[in-house]
């Protein structure tokens, strides 16, 4: 099978990583196409029998962390509009819960975020989710045992719990993660 052909069959695992990521619709969509675009253009340096989802992967991150450097320096207006809302809240019970599962690990600082979600959510090894990442693979499972357990701390106690925040007991979080 051609690289071309393998890498639009990760295409799913790449939207769900730049949602991830981004957390937006249009901004999803723009993710993929850089990072696909960048793919296709240095198709020629993949090297055959290596992981092709870690190297797209890989690219996705470093894209997406190149685009918030660069708007971070250049604010245009809020980032909320009225139009992007929804007008009618759901009404089942699961996508209630599923809202606020994603609400939760939306509210994880992004280190955290990234690897919960590479390891948990996409199924990459800890060692794929260190080498995307440029971490130890050690790192990669205390950042998804320590997002694991602020997540169902958040969950529990319907407040949010992140770095910097106490929890009930009244241990933060900085203190109880190192």
């Amino acid at each position: 099978m051609r690289v071309e052909d393998e890498i639009i069959e990760l295409m799913p695992a790449l939207r769900g990583y730049a949602w991830v990521l981004t957390r937006t619709g249009q901004d999803v969509d723009d993710l993929v196409q850089d990072t696909l675009l960048k793919a296709i253009a240095k198709v020629d340096h993949f090297k055959p029998g290596t992981n092709l989802r870690g190297w797209l992967l890989t690219i996705m991150r470093n894209t997406f962390f190149n685009q918030v450097s660069r708007t971070s320096r250049m604010r245009t207006g809020a980032q909320d509009c009225v139009s992007g809302t929804i007008s009618v809240p759901p009404t089942q019970e699961w996508h209630v819960r599923g809202n606020e599962l994603l609400d939760a690990v939306a509210r994880l600082p992004v280190h955290y975020r990234e690897v919960l979600v590479l390891v948990v959510m996409l199924g990459e090894s800890y060692e794929s989710a260190a080498e995307i990442c440029g971490v130890a693979m050690g790192t990669v499972k205390s950042r998804v045992n320590r997002a694991r357990a602020m997540v169902v701390e958040d969950l529990e106690t319907g407040k949010h719990v992140g770095p910097g925040t106490a929890n009930p007991d009244g241990v933060t979080w900085i203190s109880a993660c190192r």
